[in-house]
């Protein structure tokens, strides 16, 4: 009997043993697959905004603003005169400098983003730097309007994942753009024009600057190009989803 009851123990045990190390082994698995879950979802690589997958026939025409004012008031007066609403991304700087001149672009209608504070090369940034950076502007924004943008452009079109994240935790939409004119280059209304018009398409998102040799001159001509290809005009908010989207690896806003 004594040796008969040291094998049931013993049997008892070893199984008792087996079935901790097998708990051990699946609680494991489940962290690990948690963990993979976790690390995958953090590293999603973060993207601004190209272009817009759209049915519809608009494209969207912005315009930054970090040089001077002088041509605002005949690109104010182009832009009326064609009957188009266009984005604004202006630098805090600018927006110190040129006070009057943000009032003028606001009470026309148009739409205004920030291009961040003070235009540094955001990548080298830290989080709470970039956030301090779209902010800071986003008040001087507020301080003439009275309305605060959701709406960010990036200095130079540099981004990283924690530039992104800056932007997107503080609840800003960040746009990228699809077409360069290269108006800051010098090149005149044609040459700007040749660069885009075999490319243009719905959903596109077009970059500009105020401050530069043939920007004012060259719009009107550049508008009515446009419409001639059966395509509107429009603001950035006119032309992005606000909810229920994906961007793409190529930075393309697709609807769900």
């Amino acid at each position: 009997m004594f040796i008969i009851f040291n094998k049931q123990k013993i049997y008892t045990y070893c199984i008792s043993v087996i079935m901790v190390i097998l708990l051990f082994c699946i609680a494991g698995t489940l962290t690990n697959e948690k963990e993979t879950i976790m690390t995958s979802s953090t590293n999603e690589k973060l993207l601004p905004i190209y272009e817009v997958q759209t049915e519809e026939n608009k494209v969207a025409l912005t315009m930054n603003c970090a040089w001077n004012a002088d041509d605002i008031d005949k690109i104010l007066e182009v832009l009326e005169e064609n009957n188009v609403k266009i984005t604004f991304f202006m630098v805090g700087d600018w927006i110190e400098k040129y006070p009057d001149a943000v009032k003028k672009i606001y009470e026309a209608g148009h739409e205004i983003g920030t291009h961040s504070d003070t235009h540094p090369h955001v990548n080298n940034l830290s989080y709470e730097e970039n956030v301090k950076e779209i902010e800071n502007s986003n008040e001087k924004i507020e301080k003439i309007t009275g309305t605060r943008t959701n709406l960010y452009r990036t200095p130079y079109g540099e981004y990283n994942q924690t530039v992104i994240k800056a932007a997107q935790d503080k609840g800003y939409y960040t746009i990228q753009w699809s077409l360069d004119t290269l108006d800051y280059t010098g090149l005149t209304g044609e040459e700007m024009w040749n660069r885009i018009k075999d490319k243009i398409a719905s959903g596109d998102i077009i970059l500009m600057h105020n401050g530069t040799e043939h920007t004012a001159d060259s719009l009107d001509k550049i508008l009515k190009n446009i419409k001639e290809k059966n395509l509107e005009v429009v603001k950035i908010s006119d032309l992005i989803y606000k909810e229920n989207y994906t961007i793409d690896v190529n930075g393309t806003q697709k609807s769900k």
